[in-house]
């Protein structure tokens, strides 16, 4: 959308957050770039000009606003749609790929070369792997700056700066402030925030209004596992298996943010917790564009209009939802939370929680490929589905996460026993995020439409669906919905 100059200037002119994080705004009279609904008076047209993201801006000599604090917008939602390598680049990247294993890594994980990488990512978002991940770094030590009081020097290399030097001249030239200026405004600005509980990272989400979170915690919630998941204090808490260490985190819904609590064991690893965070409650999603296309069918329009911003709930680890879909096959949902509890008890690895009853994280693949079948309280056609899929997770000849080709993955499992289109396209629409996914034969997706007048087979309802695209997640959201289901309330 940065191309269209006229589109962009009417934006900024009416101040419409729907384009925070589509496109920034860079002031040429005074080389500070904006978000698009920046409460500033704008500024001439003439003197205005636009970048695809953040990094682009910063590549370009411009620094943050400190009035809207762009850098600290909603990821752009194209990235949430497409799943070209471009678009699996930058959820790698947001993940934190280039700073655990570089560039090389990067081209590794998608099959490209260095230079391939740099020349489409220049092309479409004006810098290159090592400057959006530059970007990315420096909202990582603002944060980290301004929510805990951790001394400069291990803010510099947990936020993944090679030195100090470089941590501080990155941060006074987007910021234009000094750490140690970031630090002092903040604190003056919020001095009631500081953590009461010691190792804590208190920070503020954003999302794209509107945002209906009755289904979306309720979800979670209703299917939380013991001592891996709980809703507590208004907040749903879980564990988290990260890549220095585990962390802890509690997401509540706020008014215009969602409140993330979270407690490390390593501060290497915020910038993949907040990541996964964001994907778990599809934080990027544009729920605007979503709604627009399910009002087009005048059965889907007073379910929408009545809770507006429905999101889809995703996972914060795409193997657990796999392993957790297998056993919620054709059983009840406290089935489902009893069979994963068990597997917790037996094969988690213990952790600490200094302000609730969680107890474990959620195993591992390589822990649970090593499990007794006989240990399994599940039907002997359940057990050799769900060690066959473990064992392809452990062995690594199947892989599930943002660089996967969502149509590559959906062959993968459905070419592993017991995998039929249900399991598949549960996995498909909260581990590999893909809003397209739909499932036209599940129960209660059968149900609802039959109540709404539309077709009730499979096959007449994905036809009626076609209309929906790419938004069918969403549409199945709002069509479990109708249902009085636990999944479908915010926990008292």
């Amino acid at each position: 959308m940065h191309t269209d100059t006229e589109r962009c200037v009417r934006a900024v002119q009416s101040k419409d957050a729907r384009f925070d994080g589509v496109f920034f705004t860079a002031v040429r009279t005074t080389r500070i770039y904006c978000r698009p609904s920046c409460p500033v008076v704008p500024p001439k047209p003439e003197n205005m000009e636009f970048h695809p993201s953040s990094a682009s801006c910063q590549r370009a000599g411009f620094r943050a606003c400190k009035r809207c604090r762009p850098d600290t917008s909603p990821g752009s939602p194209e990235w949430h749609v497409r799943a070209d390598a471009v678009a699996r680049a930058m959820r790698l990247i947001q993940d934190g790929v280039v700073d655990r294993e570089g560039v090389p890594g990067l081209a590794r994980r998608l099959g490209w070369s260095t230079r391939q990488i740099e020349r489409q990512l220049l092309a479409e978002l004006g810098a290159g792997p090592l400057a959006l991940a530059r970007a990315q770094r420096a909202q990582t030590a603002r944060v980290l700056i301004e929510t805990t009081p951790l001394p400069m020097g291990e803010i510099a290399f947990a936020a993944g700066f090679s030195s100090i030097r470089t941590f501080n001249d990155t941060v006074r030239e987007v910021f234009g402030l000094t750490p140690g200026e970031l630090r002092t405004r903040a604190a003056r600005a919020r001095p009631e925030k500081a953590a009461a509980t010691p190792g804590a990272i208190s920070l503020r989400l954003p999302f794209r209004a509107p945002l209906e979170p009755s289904n979306l915690f309720g979800h979670l919630a209703a299917t939380a596992v013991p001592g891996v998941e709980e809703w507590r204090d208004g907040a749903y808490r879980r564990t988290l298996s990260l890549p220095y260490g585990h962390g802890i985190v509690a997401l509540a819904p706020r008014a215009d943010h969602i409140a993330c609590r979270l407690f490390l064991t390593d501060p290497r690893d915020l910038t993949q917790a907040i990541s996964r965070c964001r994907r778990l409650l599809d934080l990027d999603a544009d729920p605007v564009a979503v709604d627009d296309r399910l009002r087009t069918d005048p059965l889907l329009a007073p379910l929408v209009d009545a809770a507006p911003g429905r999101r889809v709930p995703g996972t914060v680890d795409p193997a657990e939802f796999a392993v957790r879909a297998v056993l919620g096959q054709q059983v009840s949902t406290a089935a489902a939370r009893t069979h994963a509890a068990r597997l917790v008890t037996a094969y988690g690895t213990p952790v600490d929680d200094p302000e609730g009853g969680l107890t474990h994280l959620f195993p591992s693949s390589e822990a649970l490929a090593a499990l007794d079948p006989e240990s399994l309280a599940l039907p002997r056609s359940r057990r050799t589905t769900l060690l066959t899929l473990v064992g392809a997770l452990a062995d690594g000849s199947l892989t599930l996460g943002p660089a996967d080709d969502r149509e590559e993955a959906r062959a993968r499992l459905l070419a592993l026993p017991g995998f039929g289109p249900w399991t598949t396209e549960i996995i498909a629409m909260r581990a590999l995020g893909d809003p397209d996914a739909f499932l036209p034969g599940d129960l209660g997706v059968r149900r609802a439409a039959e109540g709404l007048g539309l077709p009730g087979t499979p096959a007449a309802l994905t036809a009626r669906a076609a209309d929906w695209r790419p938004w069918r997640a969403y549409a199945v959201q709002y069509l479990w919905a109708t249902d009085d289901h636990p999944i479908n309330h915010l926990p008292a």
